[in-house]
């Protein structure tokens, strides 16, 4: 195989729920994961216990004797609120709004100290009520905060388009990008499953239009029009046409498994999935021969 960047692997913790944070991080760097995407949840780095400067600092520790890279991720479901799922978003009244920018601050404050690749968040589903104008203004204030920190601390936040969410698709991320004069540091988290489920394009034409935006990939199996994080290769996403694109473009962070609802099988599927990963990427061809 011929390609213009080499492949790194990681695993989502939010797939790991059953697994104390340092047993994750040891079992996915035996397995010959590259590194992990880690959510800001209440089971693992929860960002509103004590001593969040001194459990970070000794994580990066662990992270480095392992030889894990990290991104953050912050789609923790009731971290912010425990009767509403993913409540408040960015799309909410200021007073509740602002919740979600403490929590996206505090991601970006870990995110520093970790020296982490990016910092994953997403746009929320438009609330009931809220035009696309006030939507569009909500959010692009609530990214501008968080863009405000992250300057100062380095950080490239990456922005995940989300079916079911205002910001659904690539191209919606772009023009977010667009409403905010295209900021250096926000680019792009793309979800190989969200494709097949939800983009107007294919998988290669997708990934190539991300191009160097792309600063965090998430991986999971999904079938058209069904927002379900499935186990590689039990789907429809064309792993040879994702991973080949990838390569193609020169694609340098991390590809992380992004399976929520399997971490009662997590050291099996992690498994599974690493040796699904590794003998799809040493098959590829030359990624000029592979297309959408």
């Amino acid at each position: 195989m011929s390609a213009t960047s080499t492949l790194r692997f990681g695993y989502g913790t939010n797939g790991m729920h059953s697994h104390r944070l340092e047993d994750a991080l040891t079992l996915l760097a035996d397995l010959g994961y590259d590194g992990v995407a880690l959510t800001l949840d209440h089971l693992h780095l929860d960002p509103y216990r004590p001593n969040l400067a001194g459990r970070v600092a000794r994580l990066g520790d662990r992270l480095d004797e392992l030889g894990l890279s990290v991104v953050v991720e912050t789609g923790a479901r009731y971290i912010l609120d425990p009767r509403r799922k993913h409540y408040p978003t960015l799309l909410h009244p200021g007073p509740e709004a602002s919740r979600r920018v403490d929590y996206l601050h505090r991601a970006v404050e870990v995110a520093a100290d970790l020296g982490a690749e990016a910092v994953s968040f997403w746009s929320g589903s438009l609330p009931a009520g809220v035009d696309e104008d006030r939507a569009w203004g909500r959010l692009c204030d609530g990214v501008w905060q968080v863009l405000d920190l992250a300057s100062r601390r380095g950080v490239v936040c990456a922005v995940e388009p989300e079916p079911g969410h205002f910001v659904d698709t690539l191209d919606a991320v772009l023009e977010l990008r667009r409403r905010l004069d295209d900021p250096e540091l926000l680019r792009v988290t793309l979800d190989l499953g969200h494709v097949v489920c939800n983009e107007p394009r294919g998988m290669a034409e997708t990934i190539r239009r991300a191009g160097p935006l792309l600063a965090n990939v998430q991986v999971d199996d999904m079938v058209e029009g069904v927002h379900e994080h499935l186990e590689l290769g039990t789907g429809e996403v064309d792993f040879v046409a994702a991973l080949g694109t990838l390569a193609e473009i020169g694609y340098t962070g991390l590809a992380s498994l992004e399976l929520p609802r399997q971490s009662h099988a997590a050291p099996a599927v992690a498994e599974r999935s690493m040796a699904f990963l590794r003998d799809t990427y040493a098959a590829l061809p030359d990624p000029t021969e592979v297309r959408a």
